[in-house]
């Protein structure tokens, strides 16, 4: 988790990049994830596809679809993940996704192949702290992190438990939906994120609806990372293949409104 917690430690915003394993193709994302490390990205989301993607708006539920049409294997995504790895020693790895693929064959033989394979912390959607030991064990055992969801509707009480054996960052859900359809008002977010940030030593950073570098470097001058998913998989949607030169130039972008962020805040 060492590789995680040098991203936080920049000197600037880090800027938490996704997108959907196997789409266009496996041999198309290994190319998207070098351009959105050559764009500035501090850490990656590597989405494993699924069929019910429940958290997901329109563009990443269409990058689901197309990458299971091709057949993308969750050895596939493992695979992708180990290249990177190789080429990217020092570049944090996030696995994002869904239990079904991740315990269809047990937590240890997951975190064991997660390990195996160099990720550094998984984010699994549909399970909640109070269902911790179906995933958490096997996956601190490995030394991956479990990294936790926390939404507008996570109060106190609940958020105790978000943050029992939570690792690596917080990731706060800024809005009450599903991905890429809407963005929370700007005083929602610093409110929210004083609120985290008081309960907890762990980096906050903050996703779902930001599309613009002005969008991530007002957020940046409040929280320790901005994450962007939607808008890269639509870039992917609309270049396939030849995807990697526009997210370079738009990840670019992003990382250049986190620096001036930081400087803001100096």
């Amino acid at each position: 988790m060492t590789r995680l917690s040098d991203a936080f430690r920049k000197d600037r915003p880090a800027l938490v990049c996704f997108v959907t394993a196997g789409d266009p193709s496996p041999a198309a994302t290994s190319a998207i994830l070098d351009a959105l490390v050559a764009g500035g990205a501090d850490v990656i989301e590597l989405g494993m596809p699924f069929t019910d993607p429940m958290a997901d708006g329109p563009a990443i539920q269409a990058a689901n679809i197309r990458s299971l049409t091709i057949g993308t294997t969750t050895a596939d995504i493992l695979s992708i993940a180990k290249g990177f790895r190789a080429r990217h020693p020092d570049v944090p790895l996030v696995l994002m996704g869904y239990a079904n693929p991740m315990l269809r064959r047990g937590p240890e033989w997951f975190a064991a192949a997660a390990q195996n394979a160099g990720v550094d912390g998984v984010i699994c959607v549909d399970v909640p702290p109070e269902e911790d030991d179906a995933l958490g064990p096997a996956l601190r055992g490995a030394g991956i992190a479990s990294i936790r969801l926390a939404t507008p509707t996570t109060n106190a009480a609940r958020l105790t438990d978000v943050l029992s054996g939570a690792d690596g960052f917080l990731y706060y859900v800024s809005v009450a939906g599903i991905t890429g359809k809407q963005q929370a008002l700007q005083t929602s977010i610093e409110e929210a994120v004083a609120r985290l940030k008081a309960a907890t030593d762990l980096p906050v950073a903050v996703g779902f609806g930001v599309r613009t570098p002005d969008q991530a470097r007002a957020i940046g001058a409040v929280a320790d990372g901005v994450v962007v998913g939607s808008a890269i998989v639509e870039i992917v949607a609309e270049h396939g293949t030849a995807a990697a030169a526009p997210v370079t130039a738009y990840v670019q972008s992003l990382s250049a409104a986190l620096a001036d962020a930081r400087k803001q805040i100096a």
